[in-house]
Protein backbone atom coordinates (compact mmCIF):
# COMPACT_ATOMS: atom_id res chain seq x y z
CA UNK A 1 0.00 0.00 0.00
CA UNK A 2 1.31 3.80 -0.78
CA UNK A 3 -0.94 6.45 0.11
CA UNK A 4 -3.72 4.13 1.18
CA UNK A 5 -4.05 2.53 -2.55
CA UNK A 6 -2.76 -0.76 -3.52
CA UNK A 7 0.61 -0.93 -5.18
CA UNK A 8 2.17 -3.48 -7.47
CA UNK A 9 5.51 -4.55 -6.87
CA UNK A 10 7.77 -6.94 -8.45
CA UNK A 11 9.23 -10.00 -6.80
CA UNK A 12 12.71 -10.37 -7.10
CA UNK A 13 14.19 -14.17 -5.94
CA UNK A 14 17.23 -14.19 -4.28
CA UNK A 15 19.27 -15.68 -7.23
CA UNK A 16 17.78 -11.62 -8.86
CA UNK A 17 18.79 -9.64 -6.13
CA UNK A 18 22.54 -11.21 -5.93
CA UNK A 19 22.58 -10.70 -9.82
CA UNK A 20 21.31 -7.35 -9.22
CA UNK A 21 24.11 -6.45 -7.08
CA UNK A 22 26.79 -7.72 -9.14
CA UNK A 23 25.36 -5.89 -12.21
CA UNK A 24 25.62 -2.40 -10.13
CA UNK A 25 29.36 -3.21 -9.30
CA UNK A 26 29.79 -3.85 -13.21
CA UNK A 27 27.73 -0.79 -14.42
CA UNK A 28 29.91 1.31 -12.21
CA UNK A 29 33.22 0.10 -13.24
CA UNK A 30 32.00 0.32 -17.21
CA UNK A 31 30.92 4.13 -16.10
CA UNK A 32 34.37 4.58 -15.10
CA UNK A 33 35.86 3.07 -17.77
CA UNK A 34 33.56 4.94 -20.13
CA UNK A 35 34.08 7.90 -18.76
CA UNK A 36 30.35 8.34 -18.44
CA UNK A 37 29.31 12.14 -17.84
CA UNK A 38 25.75 12.05 -15.84
CA UNK A 39 23.51 13.97 -16.31
CA UNK A 40 21.31 16.48 -13.47
CA UNK A 41 18.76 16.83 -15.51
CA UNK A 42 15.80 14.68 -14.35
CA UNK A 43 14.08 15.33 -17.83
CA UNK A 44 17.11 14.13 -19.79
CA UNK A 45 15.70 11.09 -21.23
CA UNK A 46 18.00 8.16 -22.64
CA UNK A 47 18.02 4.84 -25.14
CA UNK A 48 18.50 1.56 -23.87
CA UNK A 49 19.27 -0.13 -26.71
CA UNK A 50 19.33 -3.91 -26.31
CA UNK A 51 20.49 -6.87 -27.78
CA UNK A 52 19.07 -9.83 -26.57
CA UNK A 53 21.58 -14.00 -26.96
CA UNK A 54 18.77 -15.94 -25.26
CA UNK A 55 19.45 -19.70 -24.41
CA UNK A 56 16.03 -20.91 -25.44
CA UNK A 57 13.64 -19.71 -27.99
CA UNK A 58 11.00 -19.40 -25.72
CA UNK A 59 11.81 -16.63 -23.96
CA UNK A 60 10.25 -13.03 -23.81
CA UNK A 61 12.72 -9.87 -24.30
CA UNK A 62 9.89 -7.63 -22.19
CA UNK A 63 10.57 -9.39 -19.01
CA UNK A 64 14.56 -8.71 -18.63
CA UNK A 65 14.15 -4.82 -18.72
CA UNK A 66 13.63 -4.43 -15.13
CA UNK A 67 16.71 -5.61 -13.21
CA UNK A 68 19.45 -4.22 -15.75
CA UNK A 69 16.94 -0.50 -15.56
CA UNK A 70 16.61 -0.96 -11.63
CA UNK A 71 20.50 -2.06 -11.69
CA UNK A 72 21.77 1.04 -13.81
CA UNK A 73 19.55 3.71 -11.51
CA UNK A 74 20.86 2.14 -8.14
CA UNK A 75 24.20 2.68 -9.63
CA UNK A 76 23.54 6.07 -8.95
CA UNK A 77 26.31 7.12 -12.16
CA UNK A 78 24.03 7.09 -15.69
CA UNK A 79 20.93 8.59 -15.01
CA UNK A 80 18.51 10.00 -12.13
CA UNK A 81 16.11 7.30 -12.35
CA UNK A 82 14.45 4.73 -14.84
CA UNK A 83 11.62 7.23 -15.40
CA UNK A 84 14.02 8.82 -17.95
CA UNK A 85 14.15 5.42 -19.89
CA UNK A 86 13.13 4.91 -23.44
CA UNK A 87 13.95 1.01 -23.74
CA UNK A 88 14.09 -0.40 -27.39
CA UNK A 89 14.50 -4.01 -28.21
CA UNK A 90 17.37 -4.16 -31.46
CA UNK A 91 17.24 -7.66 -31.91
CA UNK A 92 17.12 -11.45 -30.31
CA UNK A 93 18.94 -14.21 -30.66
CA UNK A 94 19.78 -17.64 -29.39
CA UNK A 95 22.99 -18.42 -27.89
CA UNK A 96 23.30 -21.70 -25.71
CA UNK A 97 27.06 -20.97 -25.33
CA UNK A 98 26.99 -17.53 -24.12
CA UNK A 99 23.56 -16.04 -23.08
CA UNK A 100 23.51 -12.27 -22.50
CA UNK A 101 22.02 -8.82 -22.95
CA UNK A 102 24.05 -6.12 -24.59
CA UNK A 103 23.27 -2.76 -23.77
CA UNK A 104 24.26 0.70 -25.48
CA UNK A 105 22.87 3.70 -23.70
CA UNK A 106 22.92 7.12 -25.15
CA UNK A 107 21.07 10.46 -24.60
CA UNK A 108 18.15 10.95 -26.82
CA UNK A 109 17.92 13.32 -29.69
CA UNK A 110 14.54 15.23 -28.39
CA UNK A 111 14.47 17.91 -25.60
CA UNK A 112 10.95 17.90 -23.64
CA UNK A 113 8.84 18.50 -26.61
CA UNK A 114 11.58 19.72 -29.45
CA UNK A 115 12.35 17.25 -31.51
CA UNK A 116 16.12 18.30 -31.42
CA UNK A 117 18.38 21.46 -30.01
CA UNK A 118 17.65 23.70 -33.42
CA UNK A 119 14.03 23.58 -32.89
CA UNK A 120 14.24 24.06 -29.21
CA UNK A 121 16.84 27.30 -29.90
CA UNK A 122 14.53 28.72 -32.61
CA UNK A 123 11.53 28.50 -30.15
CA UNK A 124 13.64 30.19 -27.27
CA UNK A 125 14.99 32.95 -29.94
CA UNK A 126 11.27 34.12 -30.32
CA UNK A 127 10.10 33.19 -25.94
CA UNK A 128 13.63 35.59 -25.30
CA UNK A 129 10.94 38.88 -27.39
CA UNK A 130 7.87 37.70 -25.04
CA UNK A 131 6.38 39.71 -22.03
CA UNK A 132 6.06 35.95 -20.43
CA UNK A 133 9.80 34.97 -20.45
CA UNK A 134 10.96 36.87 -17.13
CA UNK A 135 14.94 35.74 -17.70
CA UNK A 136 13.86 31.80 -18.81
CA UNK A 137 10.92 31.20 -15.93
CA UNK A 138 8.20 31.24 -18.25
CA UNK A 139 5.92 28.91 -17.26
CA UNK A 140 4.96 27.52 -20.65
CA UNK A 141 8.76 27.23 -21.70
CA UNK A 142 9.43 25.25 -18.23
CA UNK A 143 7.18 22.65 -18.91
CA UNK A 144 7.42 22.39 -22.39
CA UNK A 145 11.17 21.68 -21.86
CA UNK A 146 9.77 19.06 -18.91
CA UNK A 147 8.07 17.02 -22.24
CA UNK A 148 4.39 18.31 -21.19
CA UNK A 149 1.71 18.84 -24.07
CA UNK A 150 0.16 22.27 -23.71
CA UNK A 151 -2.89 24.04 -25.63
CA UNK A 152 -1.15 27.23 -26.17
CA UNK A 153 1.79 25.19 -27.75
CA UNK A 154 1.16 23.90 -31.19
CA UNK A 155 3.60 22.32 -33.72
CA UNK A 156 6.40 24.38 -31.60
CA UNK A 157 4.90 27.90 -31.89
CA UNK A 158 3.21 29.59 -28.45
CA UNK A 159 -0.29 31.03 -29.04
CA UNK A 160 0.12 33.27 -25.58
CA UNK A 161 3.20 35.07 -27.22
CA UNK A 162 2.90 38.77 -26.25
CA UNK A 163 5.95 40.99 -27.19
CA UNK A 164 7.82 42.60 -24.77
CA UNK A 165 8.15 46.31 -26.16
CA UNK A 166 4.24 47.04 -26.69
CA UNK A 167 2.81 43.44 -24.84
CA UNK A 168 0.51 43.42 -28.14
CA UNK A 169 -0.57 39.46 -29.29
CA UNK A 170 1.25 38.59 -32.59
Amino acid sequence: MKNRKPMAMSYKTPEAVKYQKELIKYIQSEVEKQNWVMSENKFQHYYMDCDFYFNRTDMDANNYFKIPADSITDSKCVWIDDTQLCERVNSIHYDTINPRIELVIFPVNYIGIFSDVPQLESFKSNCIQCSRYKNGKCSLLTRALEGRIQPEIVSSVCNSYKNKNNKENT
